[in-house]
């Protein structure tokens, strides 16, 4: 798959006017998934003729494939692409194209490893480019305008799907079909896009963000499993993880972050063997206080167990001890 990967120099259509300037990265998913075969970057903005009116928008294919296709080596080229394009100073913000299906967490990474204040969006489809009524044009436009919008600086990164604007530590998709199938597990949406017009909510104010973190030497991520708590849960998956080489591991724990006593029992001989635990809620809203998880692991707080696995996957990257990771769950 890693062949498929495709670099190109930005290119900007000349059009008259002091537009603004917004490069989109398009990854592949659902939006380029045409019956006909899948769509590059720049045959993306040929099937929406309206951006034009938006912003000069150049575009490149960083790949074409599935979103769960995309390895973790390839998060780290893409954001060091996506903060290469914005240390140009040519452009307004960047829009990512994505699979719909690990769209929320390919948002949160880049939240995590891009900087500066400018906007990047997420967006995606649910339904092909060769459907009725398909979904991805507006929802790329939509990203454009976003992206443009001064509102949308020092939100970090957003996803802008079905008419929403939401931030991408709190977006979620809670369908698998709908064509408004992302949310927010937070206080709902901090804009909404209304015809040509995007809104921001007057009572948000963007987050202060600690440092992303530095992709820019990385070269590789541990290892880090999330295993999943129910009824009887054992504890020998977590067990094997260990075995495995989990360098550090989430459990999605029920309700305020309960595990089974087998469970707490493996947790507690992983922590013995030195991988850090963060236990995260199987429940979408709420939060897990440090006195609701088992001794001595780490409470995510509100963030859902796959996104506690890329913060966890990134602070151990960058050498953090136990005293860091906790602190980290407690600043993100």
């Amino acid at each position: 798959m890693c062949g498929a990967l495709v670099a190109v120099a930005l290119a900007w259509p000349l059009l008259a006017g002091a537009q603004p300037r917004v490069h989109v990265i398009a990854t592949g998913g659902t939006i380029s998934n045409h019956a006909e075969g899948r769509l590059s970057g720049p045959a993306l903005l040929d099937s929406v003729p309206s951006l034009s009116a938006i912003a000069r928008v150049g575009a490149e294919t960083f790949s074409n494939v599935s979103s769960i296709e995309l390895t973790l080596a390839d998060w780290v080229r893409l954001s060091r692409r996506v903060n290469d394009v914005l240390a140009s100073g040519e452009v307004a913000g960047v829009v990512v194209t994505s699979g719909s299906d690990t769209l929320e967490e390919l948002a949160w990474w880049l939240d995590l490893t891009v900087g500066g204040d400018r906007a990047v969006v997420v967006t995606g489809a649910m339904r092909r480019p060769s459907d009725a009524e398909a979904d991805g044009p507006r929802n790329l436009a939509d990203a454009v305008r976003v992206a443009v919008d001064p509102g949308a600086r020092r939100h970090g990164t957003l996803v802008v799907m079905g008419g929403q604007v939401l931030r991408a530590r709190e977006a979620v998709k809670r369908s698998v079909s709908a064509l408004d199938a992302f949310g927010s597990t937070g206080a709902g949406p901090v804009g909404r896009i209304e015809g040509a017009r995007v809104r921001f909510a007057r009572t948000v104010r963007a987050p202060s963000r600690p440092q992303v973190f530095d992709v820019a030497a990385l070269t590789q991520l541990p290892r880090v499993d999330v295993l999943l708590t129910y009824q009887q849960a054992p504890g020998d998956l977590i067990d094997a993880a260990a075995r495995a080489g989990a360098q550090g591991l989430v459990l999605a724990a029920v309700g305020a972050g309960a595990v089974t006593l087998a469970q707490a029992d493996a947790l507690d001989a992983a922590r013995r063997a030195g991988i850090p635990v963060v236990v995260a809620s199987r429940v979408a809203h709420g939060v897990l206080t440090t006195a609701d998880v088992p001794k001595d692991t780490i409470s995510a707080g509100t963030l859902s167990p796959v996104k506690a696995r890329i913060l966890l996957m990134l602070a151990l990257a960058r050498g953090d001890g136990p005293t860091e990771l906790a602190q980290v769950f407690r600043s993100y």
